[in-house]
């Protein structure tokens, strides 16, 4: 009896299944025959290179009434972006790829539908040589380098 050390005590206990086994449909079942609580989640959309994402302009436009409407880019000056275009002749395909914009900005540029963007203007301004913006738009860019 003296060799009975009460103070020590050994447990020998098999390690836990790993993440992958833990969440396996096998395991799951077996903890749930256990009586064990299980908690389970199905992700939204899992496995599938869906993006059902809805941004912030679209959202806005979806929600547009007669009172609450987007500013659109003037008749006047997709006008102009067509004439510079033109004069440069180039189609709306060419001058899409040399700004790294996709056709149909230019086209909606163009037919008054856009929303816009200061960095697209800017970079059809470059690209056609004529302001868009502010006072004397269809003007030469060098005209306005002068000025200063």
């Amino acid at each position: 009896m003296a060799e009975s050390d009460w103070d020590t005590v050994t447990v020998l206990r098999k390690k836990g299944p790993s993440s992958a086994q833990a969440k396996s449909k096998q395991a799951v079942i077996s903890a749930q025959r256990r009586g064990e609580e299980v908690e389970t989640s199905k992700k939204w959309a899992a496995g599938q290179n869906k993006q059902h994402l809805v941004t912030k302009n679209t959202a806005k436009l979806d929600r547009e009434t007669e009172e609450l409407h987007h500013e659109r880019v003037p008749l006047e000056v997709g006008k102009v972006i067509q004439q510079g275009r033109q004069n440069k002749g180039m189609t709306q395909k060419d001058l899409a790829t040399k700004i790294n914009e996709k056709p149909q900005v230019i086209a909606d540029y163009e037919s008054g539908k856009a929303i816009p963007n200061n960095q697209i203007m800017g970079k059809i301004e470059r690209a056609i040589g004529l302001k868009l913006r502010g006072k004397d738009i269809g003007e030469p860019l060098e005209a306005k380098s002068m000025k200063k």
